[in-house]
């Protein structure tokens, strides 16, 4: 199952400028409990600090700050390079203290799965040297060293390789079987000339990025039914190249005008068309 993805978007980030990621970093938030305050902290512009996702004990959620493209601001040297997640936890843990979140770490396995397949990375476990160096795979903000800003999270408590072991079972689960239609789709939820799709300079286009004519009540809903359906999308409220090109090829297979765009007919086709 898809990790339910709740924006609360940060102002501190930057663009990756052409890098290319090669590391998945698990930080502890050494403070902030719970997703929703580990948001308002990345909030604040003054405090010129983020990170892409966070993850408490709730079920099968994480909080997202910054999306994947851009950069986010919390391992120094290597930020072009990583995408990241804060666990609302504290590095000075035992074992048996992180073993008393069960949640907190399935839901940390689920990330790292998810952004594997995203970035074509190995559930790999990097060394230090690996990590600073060229390797490509996942660790901990400590394997980052000084140029990583001298951190020691997650701590030596953390399961790291029960969380490999669990992201790599995560990563191979058989697909779920596709939902069949509703019988009937929820209200379009724009105007009927809008449509969701990518920014081409017109005033009727909604991609959920936060800019332009950004909403992500029609994105993310329209992601988490396509998913369901079968279709694999990453579920993030963001319509970009990867939904405009799943859209088509839907839209192909259903007979529909191939333009990429979720209008009011596509649309419809999501919840009532049949699964084949």
């Amino acid at each position: 199952m898809a990790l339910n993805r709740i924006p609360m978007l940060t102002p501190c980030y930057s663009d990756r400028q052409g890098a290319t990621v090669r590391l998945i970093v698990i930080h502890t938030t050494e403070g902030a409990t719970t997703i929703e305050s580990l948001g308002t902290f990345f909030k604040n512009p003054a405090n010129r600090v983020s990170s892409h996702t966070g993850a408490d004990d709730k079920v099968n959620t994480v909080g997202e700050y910054v999306r994947r493209r851009h950069k986010a601001w919390t391992c120094a040297s290597f930020n072009p390079v990583a995408v990241q997640l804060e666990l609302c936890a504290r590095a000075a843990w035992t074992t048996a203290q992180w073993d008393k979140h069960p949640n907190m770490l399935d839901n940390c396995a689920k990330w790292i799965a998810e952004e594997a397949k995203v970035f074509n990375l190995p559930i790999t476990r990097l060394s230090p040297s690996q990590a600073q160096g060229s390797g490509r795979g996942v660790c901990q903000h400590i394997d980052l060293g000084i140029k990583g800003g001298g951190h020691v999270d997650c701590g030596g408590g953390f399961p790291m390789d029960r969380v490999l072991d669990m992201a790599r079972g995560s990563q191979s689960e058989t697909p779920a079987v596709p939902a069949p239609p509703s019988s009937k789709a929820p209200t379009f939820p724009f105007r009927q000339s809008d449509y969701l799709g990518v920014p081409d300079g017109s005033t009727h286009w909604h991609d959920g990025h936060g800019g332009g004519y950004d909403s992500q009540e029609g994105v993310r809903p329209w992601q988490q039914q396509m998913a369901k359906r079968g279709w694999s999308i990453g579920v993030d409220g963001a319509y970009g190249s990867e939904s405009q090109a799943v859209c088509k090829q839907f839209q192909a297979e259903k007979k529909l005008a191939v333009d990429g765009r979720v209008g009011p007919q596509t649309w419809a086709a999501t919840w009532e068309a049949p699964v084949t």
